[in-house]
């Protein structure tokens, strides 16, 4: 099994290649953190925290995206706050 440590650097590497897309419309996610059960935590940011369509980016875009480069993470969430 991989270590979380190592998959929380490649889910953070996977965001960084999403981050430009969503800047271009105004947006930015934010990596918060990695469950013990391969759940990620994002933060929407910029026009993505506000858009109706956050949703179908936050599982369309920015979790398959990740689900695809990695496949042992199970979903992606968004927090309104990073806590």
């Amino acid at each position: 099994m991989v270590m979380n440590t190592e998959l929380e650097t490649k889910v953070k590497d996977v965001i960084e290649q999403i981050r430009p897309y969503l800047q271009n419309d105004g947006g930015d996610v934010q990596f918060v953190r990695l469950t013990e059960n391969n759940v990620v935590y994002v933060q929407l940011q910029g026009a993505c925290h506000s858009c109706p369509m956050a949703t179908v980016t936050l599982k369309n875009g920015v979790e398959a995206s990740i689900k695809k480069a990695i496949p042992e993470i199970v979903s992606v969430e968004a927090l309104d706050y990073v806590e």
